[in-house]
């Protein structure tokens, strides 16, 4: 582990010296890019520095409590002491190992999220839309920015399913454990006798493609224009401003119709295309890393469950890490951090794990 820090250390005096050379200040590009390198190698520089000193202040308290002169009242301080210095020595070499875990590098990314009622008719749509505005929320909190690209309503209220983009870096680092079946354990608002049903919603998340990483021939699309259906007034009903885009050598078929324009609802369309062509291409060369859409969120049968949403007793479980917290509301409200803190920590625990053996 030494060695590879001190490649760091030397990678990042490196870069340090290259953002001072009068030769790269005149080119923004490459500013940035090196300036998002150190931001990715300066904690794990610092976390080294402190391991470092602590190794030096652990070997000056042997040494003090070798000598057989050293005064009463310093012998008992430096007992005292050392504990606590080996203690912080080994939570300071699991944090090291932890940040010396490669970055994925779609953690960066913006999302394409899709939320999609499963099974349960009018209540899975009620609950996919309660799920999406519970997004929006969380996303609002982490300063990120949500775009609707597509979406269905329901008669009764909620979204058939609906499909947005959300724009932030570390977007996926945030988003890319929610992808599943979602249950939700409930007494609907159709029902008269106070029993409670289960209904589910899946979600799709997917790290946002660049056209360097997929490249799309316009031989192989479809494009089709249409107006836009439901709310939107004259503006967007009148006119054939969406677009559907039929891609043949996959099958896949992405529509947009939330911008008044066509140009944009094609643009945003191509994103959310290229985001399921990456995702699928992922999927195919690691299927542990990255699975398919489908095998993502499954039938949408509530078996099939990630996490539960239990109304009456106020609970969310999450069935991946075995953790249940009751406090439905505010989970409801975009404070997913707990259950999303606890899926980082156990992909980071799982990544570890696996560089080890």
């Amino acid at each position: 582990m030494h060695d590879q820090l001190a490649a760091v250390e030397a990678r990042f005096q490196e870069v340090e010296a290259q953002l001072q050379d009068p030769s790269v200040v005149g080119d923004p590009r490459r500013v940035r890019e090196l300036a998002k390198l150190r931001a990715e190698l300066e904690p794990v520089v610092l976390a080294f520095h402190d391991h470092q000193r602590r190794l030096r202040q652990l070997e000056e308290t042997e040494v003090l409590l070798a000598d057989r002169d050293l005064d009463p009242g310093l012998r008992a301080m430096a007992e005292d002491e050392l504990p606590a210095l080996r203690t912080a020595l080994v939570q300071g070499e699991a944090e090291l190992r932890r940040l010396l875990i490669p970055r994925d590098p779609r953690d960066g990314r913006n999302v394409i999220i899709e939320v999609r009622a499963g099974t349960g008719g009018e209540e899975a749509a009620l609950f996919a839309g309660e799920l999406f505005r519970m997004y929006v929320r969380f996303a609002e909190r982490k300063g990120f920015r949500v775009t609707v690209l597509d979406h269905s309503e329901a008669e009764q209220g909620g979204m058939k399913e609906v499909v947005a983009q959300v724009e932030g870096e570390g977007a996926y680092s945030f988003f890319r454990f929610e992808s599943g079946v979602h249950r939700v354990q409930r007494v609907p608002r159709t029902e008269t006798q106070g029993r409670i049903h289960t209904s589910a919603a899946t979600v799709a998340v997917m790290p946002e493609a660049e056209e360097i990483d997929i490249q799309v021939s316009e031989k192989d699309l479809r494009v089709d224009e249409f107006c836009s259906g439901g709310k939107g007034g004259q503006g967007v009903n009148t006119t054939y401003s969406a677009v559907r885009l039929t891609h043949f050598p996959s099958g896949i078929v992405v529509q947009c119709q939330d911008e008044r324009s066509k140009l944009k609802n094609l643009d945003k369309a191509m994103k959310v295309l290229r985001s399921r062509l990456l995702e699928r291409a992922q999927g195919e060369a690691d299927a542990a890393a990255a699975a398919l859409r489908k095998a993502q969120v499954g039938s949408g049968d509530r078996s099939e469950k990630i996490r539960t949403y239990n109304f009456p007793q106020s609970r969310v479980t999450d069935h991946r890490v075995n953790l249940t917290i009751h406090q439905l509301e505010r989970f409801l409200e975009g404070d997913l951090d707990p259950i999303v803190d606890a899926l980082r920590a156990a992909h980071e625990a799982e990544r570890l794990r696996q560089l080890e053996a």
